[in-house]
């Protein structure tokens, strides 16, 4: 089962300053600092793999979505466990797509592994989904996490954009 919501020991945390190669839009590098002032949420998407078909698929849904954030003053931000030069040519999305080979997202933000030694040696076979949306209308601090027990547990974009509307009021 999946842990989802306002449960997880990370919410009501400071958010991880974390930095990371930007391949997507908006600037070469990403972190938080870097926000509009008019940014009251970013919804992070930590993605399994680069071969993960389901997480190109939520990407691609994150992008047909991305008007709709944008409406709830919110960023859309997806992590994948790659370098940049293999990020890179991953999705064409209109948000930032993060290349984070070492893992540092994914150990700040718990992102959960399954199968022992197999599961944390290999991406494709280990690693779970994860999205967390982060409140920045102050200092930023995590508001939800969704932590998937399966390679399709994800939370619906509709699920996400309730989140962040909740945020921003």
């Amino acid at each position: 089962m999946s842990h989802t919501g306002d449960s997880h020991e990370l919410v009501g945390e400071p958010a991880p300053a974390l930095a990371a190669p930007n391949v997507g839009s908006g600037p070469d590098r990403f972190d938080l600092d870097a926000l509009d002032d008019g940014t009251d949420a970013v919804v992070l998407v930590l993605m399994r793999d680069y071969y993960c078909t389901k997480c190109k698929a939520q990407a691609d849904r994150l992008a047909d979505h991305y008007e709709a954030f944008h409406e709830h003053d919110a960023e859309v931000v997806a992590v994948l466990p790659e370098d940049r030069d293999r990020a890179r040519g991953w999705a064409d999305v209109p948000y930032p797509l993060l290349a984070d080979p070492e893992k540092a997202f994914a150990e700040a933000y718990d992102q959960p592994t399954k199968y022992g030694a197999l599961g944390e040696l290999s991406d494709f076979a280990g690693r779970m989904p994860e999205a967390v949306v982060l409140d920045t209308t102050g200092d930023p601090e995590v508001a939800y996490v969704h932590q998937g027990d399966g390679f399709g547990d994800r939370p619906s974009e509709d699920e996400l954009l309730d989140v962040v509307a909740e945020v921003g009021s």
